[in-house]
Order: C-alpha cells, then structure tokens, then sequence
C-alpha cells in the first residue's frame, strides 16, 4: 500500500519529546493488541456467525465491506467492517450530501436511507466494526486509537488534525466513548490528538473496558 503525502511539517512534528513513545510502549501495545484480538475473535465467534447469517438474509451483497483508510504516517490499507448500507450506498451519497450533519470533511446522517435493517442494530451496537479485530492482527490497527479516516478527508486536515496520524488508526479511542456523533469535527479532532498526548497502557486499558460495555447499544451511534 502506498503511503499518503502529509506534508513536510510531519516528520519533525513525529519525532518531537511531546509524542515520541518508547519501544517498551510499542511493544507491550502490540501484545496486547495480538492476544486482544485472538481471543475477541475466539470469543466473539458465535456473535460473528450469526451476524454475517443475519446481513445474508436481510439484503444482497458482500457481508464483508472493505474501504481504503488512512493509518499511521499516512500509510493507506483496507479496513473491514460488515455490511450495513445497500450495495450502491457510494453512489447514492451524491444525493445526500446537502443533509450531512456533521461539521468538516466527515458525512454523518443520522436517518440515512441507505442503511439496511440489520445495519441499524448492528451499527447501534457496534458489532459493524468487529471484523476489524482481522486488521488489529494484521497491524495496521490497534485496539485503541483514533478512528481512520478516509483519504478524502484527510486531504483537507490541517496540520493540527493531521496530528492523530502519529498512531495507528484503532476500534476505539475517546471520541467512540464520549459522544461519536453528537461531537462535532473540530472536537473530534482535539479528542484524538488528547489521546496521542496522553497516550499509555493504562489509558488504553480504561478504554477497552468502556468500549466493552457499549457493545450492548450506544444511543451516539448511527
């Protein structure tokens, strides 16, 4: 995969004393992010079973939804989610993107047509996004991070947003267990760049626990 062009300022803002980690950090984050994702798929592995029977039956298509997102560095891959719009949702947001309701390059539509009926449930408790323990083992994930946006999107970042680059892309972070969607862009952004600051073992241990939790519905997500 190539990588996308961030800008000259990146590489000295990267290697700054505020967002360096050390390799104990690295490594221990990448364990955990292996042995989590195992054995979330070994557990998770009747919900998955009968999710994909369910997105099946419910509407023609691929179960498995995969989309071009911009991860560490700028570094582009294939993100996994299961299916939850119609097949030609991409075609079809050229019509909605005068009812977009949130602030930025982002579109987010509460009510969006394109939507299926299991895509709801599964959208609103998140299970949409568990095929995504697969990219957590390949390692273009981890368990814990800002959430990937799409190329699209983040040629329009400025350098102050661009900052959520410095890490792996993750399943969760502070913006998927404060509000998702009732927060705007601009929070959202500084949400992750709190994270990249704050960032440690304990922190991502707090937020694996939340992210938990929301698996039984999340009244943000849509």
């Amino acid at each position: 995969m190539q990588n996308l062009e961030l800008g000259e300022d990146m590489d000295s803002i990267s290697h700054g004393d505020k967002y360096s980690k050390s390799f104990i950090y690295y490594f221990t984050k990448r364990l955990i992010d292996m042995f989590g994702s195992l054995i979330g798929i070994i557990l998770l592995s009747p919900v998955l079973i009968v999710t994909i029977i369910a997105i099946k039956l419910d509407s023609e298509g691929p179960i498995i939804f995969s989309q071009e997102r911009v991860g560490k560095n700028g570094k582009l891959f294939k993100m996994y989610k299961f299916r939850s719009m119609v097949t030609n949702a991409e075609k079809l947001l050229t019509k909605l993107k005068d009812k977009n309701e949130m602030s930025g390059p982002m579109f987010k539509m509460k009510e969006d047509p394109r939507i299926t009926r299991v895509g709801k449930f599964i959208r609103k408790t998140s299970l949409d996004e568990l095929p995504q323990l697969f990219n957590v083992m390949k390692g273009n994930m981890s368990l814990v991070g800002p959430r990937p946006n799409l190329p699209a999107e983040v040629a329009k970042f400025s350098n102050y947003h661009k900052l959520k680059l410095l890490a792996k892309p993750g399943l969760t972070c502070y913006w998927q267990v404060m509000g998702r969607n009732t927060i705007g862009f601009e929070d959202w952004m500084k949400l992750d760049v709190k994270y990249i600051e704050e960032r440690n073992i304990w922190v991502d241990i707090k937020l694996i626990i939340r992210t938990f939790f929301m698996l039984f519905g999340d009244k943000n997500a849509h």
